[in-house]
């Protein structure tokens, strides 16, 4: 592990409580009601340099859901000078399932049965080109996909069971809505499908 993120995996190792209350940190709440995930720790600012972190486990094969409330047009861009709303986000994920990992996808949501589309306003960043800065400490890989659904995908490691792994991405809206979802999957089929990209370090 490198940098910052060392600290951050080292944290949540330590971290024993299961939570079944919303987690609350920068004016948003972060709810792991939707199943297939536990979320355990939540804090930060969202700024690049005090990231939103999510410490979770994943603990079964099917989607893993966390509903994200309170955006508001007040909350502001604090990824980037920018307009509209977004955040930093770095998520601690800890494998609780019985079989291993090739690939982590995240896709955001507004709806939960319905993939985000352009005009939603919704995405990992997706205005803001080559200023977003993704990236991984175990997967050495990352693709981004616009269309026709936001998502990233980190792929190129193996995850064993009751390993951990860190993830940064940036998380924007345009059009902020007061509830939106983080959709995440293992050993996304979407992978192979679009162009690769660095993952790049988390500092």
């Amino acid at each position: 592990m490198r940098g910052p993120l060392a600290t951050f995996a080292t944290l949540a190792l330590a971290v024993i409580p299961v939570c079944a209350a919303p987690l609350e940190t920068a004016g948003l709440a972060f709810s792991d009601e939707e199943g297939g995930v536990v979320l355990h720790d939540a804090r930060g600012a969202g700024t690049p340099e005090d990231p939103i972190v999510l410490v979770e486990d994943i603990t079964d094969d099917g989607p893993a859901v966390i509903t994200v409330r309170g955006m508001r047009a007040s909350f502001g861009n604090r990824a980037a000078p920018g307009h509209g709303v977004g955040f930093v986000l770095v998520k601690i994920v800890r494998n609780r399932t019985a079989r291993p990992w090739h690939s982590f996808e995240m896709e955001v949501r507004e709806l939960r049965g319905r993939p985000s589309s352009f005009e939603d306003g919704l995405s990992f960043g997706q205005a803001m080109g080559a200023v977003r800065v993704f990236g991984s400490d175990r997967f050495p890989e990352m693709r981004q996909i616009d269309e026709p659904l936001d998502a990233v995908i980190f792929s190129g490691a193996t995850i064993l069971p009751g390993e951990t792994f860190a993830v940064k991405v940036v998380v924007t809206d345009f059009s902020p809505t007061w509830q939106f979802y983080i959709v995440q999957r293992r050993d996304a089929p979407l992978a192979a499908l679009h162009a690769r990209h660095s993952g790049g370090d988390l500092r």
